[in-house]
């Protein structure tokens, strides 16, 4: 991270007091179950199922609406420091937001093999998978879940 931030795995401090998204106790199912649309019901348990299978790691609630897995500790050169998860994504409204999957040289040689998506700043945005290659998508989530960030998961 530009030799200035730091990031270790899990928690190893304390989160800033103005970071509000955190680890909940919600089923990451029932919050699926839960959403306003079939289509983003279906579309959801397709990525939960996905990322369960290729992480193997059980999902957790981050927040109201997004869903992690693992967990990193970061620290930027500005002092401020919080607790994240390593990859997730969250069934959106309007687009499917896929976190944490674009950050290595190799992950960025597959996007052009993805299909149609989006890149925000920290985020790929899909609007539903029928746009894209579900194979691709699975190793960019197997290329970041095995990607070694501040000494694993």
């Amino acid at each position: 991270m530009g030799g200035k931030n730091e990031i270790t795995e899990g928690h190893t401090g304390v989160n800033a007091k103005d970071i509000k998204t955190t680890p909940t106790e919600r089923n990451p199912l029932d919050f699926i179950e839960s959403l306003d649309t079939e289509r983003r019901i279906v579309h959801g348990r397709l990525l939960l199922d996905l990322f369960n299978r290729v992480t193997g790691a059980e999902p957790v609630m981050w927040g109201p609406t997004m869903i992690g897995y693992g967990q990193i500790h970061y620290k930027y050169a500005t002092g401020r420091e919080g607790d994240w998860f390593k990859l997730g994504f969250s069934p959106r409204k309007a687009k499917l937001s896929l976190y944490g999957l674009t950050e290595s040289p190799e992950s960025q040689a597959l996007l052009p093999s993805l299909g149609k998506h989006t890149l925000g700043a920290s985020c790929l945005y899909v609007n539903k998978p029928e746009d894209i290659d579900l194979e691709v998508l699975e190793e960019l989530i197997r290329l970041a879940w095995n990607a070694e960030v501040g000494g694993g998961h």
